[in-house]
């Protein structure tokens, strides 16, 4: 695996982290504890989303460098995982706030533009 894309990995998951933590803290010392608990849960199913995507991206990376064919992205399996989050949220609608867990799950995609941002911005610093 390319040295550039590990380091992209590693920062990804390094702010998927810090934002877990923060809702965690969220959750724990304000009022507000079900968006909280909603924002977690998707951000939970959010982050592993993102580490399997990348566990993809990597195999399939590695077939393409051996010229072998490789299997989708597992965008079924991501989706699946969505839905679970959404299935959790309606079942027990009274611990989890829908709107938020929809927002929890998109947290990975705020974290990929964040970080490609700030790439951007140190790569032209350079």
């Amino acid at each position: 695996m390319p040295q550039q894309f590990q380091q992209m990995i590693t920062r990804q998951r390094k702010w998927m982290l810090y934002l877990l933590a923060l809702i965690v803290l969220g959750a724990g010392f304000t009022d507000y504890q079900v968006i909280f608990l909603s924002l977690l849960l998707g951000a939970v199913i959010s982050f592993f989303n993102l580490w399997l995507m990348q566990r993809k991206i990597n195999h399939m990376g590695q077939a393409a460098s051996e010229n072998r064919t490789s299997r989708a992205l597992g965008t079924f399996s991501r989706f699946a995982a969505a839905g679970l989050a959404i299935l959790i949220a309606l079942q027990y609608s009274q611990h989890f706030h829908l709107i938020a867990v929809v927002i929890g799950l998109m947290t990975t995609y705020v974290v990929i533009m964040i970080e490609f941002l700030f790439s951007r911005f140190r790569d032209t610093q350079d």
